[in-house]
Formats: structure tokens, C-alpha cells, sequence
């Protein structure tokens, strides 16, 4: 299954994963969905705590988003007419509450909440809105032992008073995306004003650095909570720019900070579009929610495979050759990327993948038509290609 989601497979239908691994069609693997024995739980706490090994101690910037697809009919449990974050409209379709940290530029998939909606709840469901469900994820997570710097959300959380007061019981900072129309409430004597627009360089996964702005909006006077409007692209005149308007409890000269921290989001949206489009996340021809929850218990393995990789490469390109453990001849494909982005990772693993997925391809004919060193070299080239190891940097996670 992983090596399915992981391939350059456009759908990752069962049937199209079947054939990349040489299985003879997709009946066993939804019977590994539907039907297997394993528990869902287990394998997300192997993963959460492959990822806090992985970051140690290190604090991160928790994202929280939701994001939902189109589906047709009322067959696939939970499934209703509601908002659609990705098609920016009210649809019929399925909808979630994800978790992403960001340590050191490398986003690591946490945890993910299925929203159900009041008309499609079972015998045994409680409602909860997407602000509880957040909550309920990070209580897990801090249950966990993961170390929150700052929770950074949309408006949906930002105008809900359930999700910010449970960041205020918990302590934890946050910056919060607000309504254009968000009220604080004044004595009659102060009133609203902005402060003069400042310009930053905003740094982009695998796009050029950008120049936009942001100013302080302070209400009376300024207190603990304080208001910001980021300019939400490139230009040269903020006036004219959509902007974002923020909320934060962030302490300190934060000016030069709260910006950058906030447009993680944008890190987020970036690489969940990598998780949909790449990984298939609503490639799923299921209709039961405990099917659909072990795919996207998959999917989000996957995703943190590439992510541990990324980290592994980025730690390598700081690191000379000599320093290295052992040379890697791998690199010398045309077509391998080097770097620390997500994508990048992606596409070095599905070269090595690459021999595995085809040959599951070609089997099949070589059994009609028996080539004897067709099959000796792609066995050969696969033993080659298991002596790949990620180098870790010797004490690169000490910090």
C-alpha cells in the first residue's frame, strides 16, 4: 500500500496500486481495508512516535486546518452538503480537521479528525464542531509529549471563543487568522488605529523570496492580544493588496515574527496539496468511515516517510561529502533531485521505487513470454537499489 500511494500513479485507485506491485488485482487489498485485523490506532501511534523521535524536544509550530472533497450522493458516511475549504464553496461532500507541525522547515503530519455533520450522525455519535475537534487534537498531541510553540489556524478558529479559550487554559500561544469585520469592544473615549506599513521578505517552499507588509491595528490602546494585516502576496503598494487580518498573544517585540509564522499556513495548504494531489488522498473507492480512516491513516505514513527523508537530505546538503558516513551513488540519476523540499524528497524516493513498480508491471508478460536475463537484471538492480540508505548526519539531532 505504501509503495502504491508513494508511486507517480495520476489515481491511486486499488486496482492501478495492485498492478504497480505485481499483485493480480485489488480484491486483497480492500480486503486489507475493509476487512483486515489491524487496528488504525496502533499503526497512527507508531507513526506519532516515529515523528517524536524524530524532533525530539524540539519546539514546533502546530498548524491546524481542515480540508474536504467532493463526493456525490449520501452513501459515504458523513458526507453532507457543507462548506468546501479546497473548492471555496458549499458542496456535498466529506470533511476533516488536520494537524501539521513545522520544525525546521520540514512540515510532519500529526493527526486528523473526520467532521461529522448533525444530519449524518450514527447511533453513538456526538456532535462536535471543527473548534472541538481541534481542541480534542491538541490535547492529544500535548498528551503525547510534543512541545507546542505556537498553534497558528484560520478564522474558523480565530472567531470561535471554545477553541481560543482552550488555548488560554493550556497556555499555549497562538496566531489566529480574524474577520474583516472582527468587533473589540472600547471605552467611549479610545478609538481604532494603524500603524505605519513595514516590509518583510517572505521566504516560500520552492518559490522565490517575496516582498510584502504588514502594520499593527491596535484597538484603544495596546493590550495582551494584539491585531495585525499582512499583505497576502508579492507587491510594492500593501494599500492595494488583500490582506489578512490576524490575532495574536505572542509577547514581545513580534512584529518581525508574527508574519512569518503565520504564512506557515501557506507551508501547510502547499504541502496538504502535495498529500491530496500526490498521495491520494481522496482516491479512496470506499464508502465505510473505518475504511476511510485506516487510507488516511495510510496516506498520512506515507506522507511522513517523505518527510523524514526531507529532513535527511536537507541535513546532508548542509554537510560536506567528507563528513558523510559513506558516498551514496545514487545521486548520479539524471533525474535526482538535490535539496530539502518535500517534493523533492518525493521524487528521489519514486526513483527508487521505480525498478520495484515496473517490474510488477512486467511480470505478468515475462511469464508469457520468458525472458531469463530480463529477469536476472531487474533482480540485480533491485538488490542494488536496497542498499540505499538515507546517511544520517552523525549528532545532527542533538540540538
Amino acid at each position: 500500500m505504501h509503495v502504491g500511494i508513494l508511486s507517480d500513479l495520476p489515481r491511486k485507485t486499488l486496482p492501478e496500486i495492485a498492478k504497480v506491485v505485481g499483485l493480480k488485482d485489488g480484491q486483497s487489498l480492500h480486503h486489507f481495508l475493509r476487512d483486515g485485523t489491524w487496528q488504525v490506532e496502533q499503526l497512527r501511534g507508531r507513526r506519532l512516535e516515529m515523528t517524536r523521535q524524530q524532533i525530539g524536544k524540539q519546539a514546533m509550530t502546530l498548524c491546524i486546518d481542515e480540508t474536504g472533497d467532493a463526493k456525490k450522493g449520501t452513501t459515504t458516511d458523513y458526507v453532507a452538503k457543507q462548506y468546501i475549504g479546497n473548492l471555496g464553496q458549499t458542496d456535498n461532500g466529506i470533511v476533516s480537521v488536520n494537524a501539521y507541525g513545522v520544525v525546521d522547515g520540514i512540515t510532519y503530519p500529526l493527526l486528523f479528525k473526520v467532521f461529522k455533520p448533525q444530519s449524518r450522525l450514527k447511533a453513538g455519535d456526538l456532535y462536535k464542531t471543527k473548534p472541538q475537534l481541534a481542541v480534542e487534537i491538541i490535547e492529544e498531541l500535548k498528551a503525547l509529549g510534543f512541545n507546542i510553540a505556537q498553534v497558528v489556524a484560520d478564522s474558523l478558529y480565530g472567531e470561535s471563543s471554545t477553541f481560543l479559550g482552550a488555548l488560554a487554559t493550556m497556555e499555549l500561544p497562538f496566531i489566529v487568522a480574524i474577520r474583516s469585520n472582527h468587533g473589540v469592544w472600547l471605552p467611549p473615549e479610545q478609538e481604532v488605529y494603524s500603524e505605519a506599513w513595514t516590509s518583510y521578505d517572505q521566504p516560500l517552499a520552492e518559490k522565490p523570496t517575496e516582498r510584502r507588509y504588514i502594520r499593527e491595528i491596535i484597538f484603544g490602546e495596546r493590550r495582551t492580544t494584539r491585531y495585525y494585516e499582512i499583505t497576502k502576496g508579492s507587491t510594492e503598494d500593501p494599500k492595494q493588496a488583500d490582506t489578512w487580518q490576524i490575532m495574536t498573544n505572542l509577547s514581545g517585540e513580534i512584529q518581525s515574527q508574527v508574519a512569518l509564522l503565520y504564512t506557515l499556513r501557506t507551508w501547510i495548504e502547499y504541502s496538504f496539496k502535495q498529500v491530496k494531489h500526490e498521495l491520494g488522498w481522496s482516491d479512496y473507492r470506499l464508502t465505510d468511515y473505518q475504511s476511510i480512516e485506516r487510507w488516511w491513516e495510510l496516506v498520512m505514513s506515507a506522507y511522513l516517510l517523505v518527510s523524514l527523508h526531507a529532513d535527511t537530505f536537507k541535513a546532508q546538503a548542509q554537510t560536506s561529502a567528507a563528513e558523510l558516513r559513506q558516498p551514496t551513488p545514487f545521486g548520479a540519476h539524471r533525474h535526482w533531485e538535490v535539496g530539502d523540499s518535500w517534493k523533492g524528497a518525493l521524487n528521489n524516493l519514486r526513483l527508487l521505487l521505480q525498478p520495484y513498480c515496473c517490474w510488477g508491471r512486467l511480470e505478468p508478460w515475462i511469464e508469457v513470454f520468458p525472458i531469463p536475463g530480463l529477469r536476472r537484471g531487474f533482480s540485480k538492480l533491485m538488490d542494488w537499489i536496497d542498499t540505499f540508505q538515507s546517511v544520517p548526519i552523525p549528532e545532527a539531532k542533538a540540538a
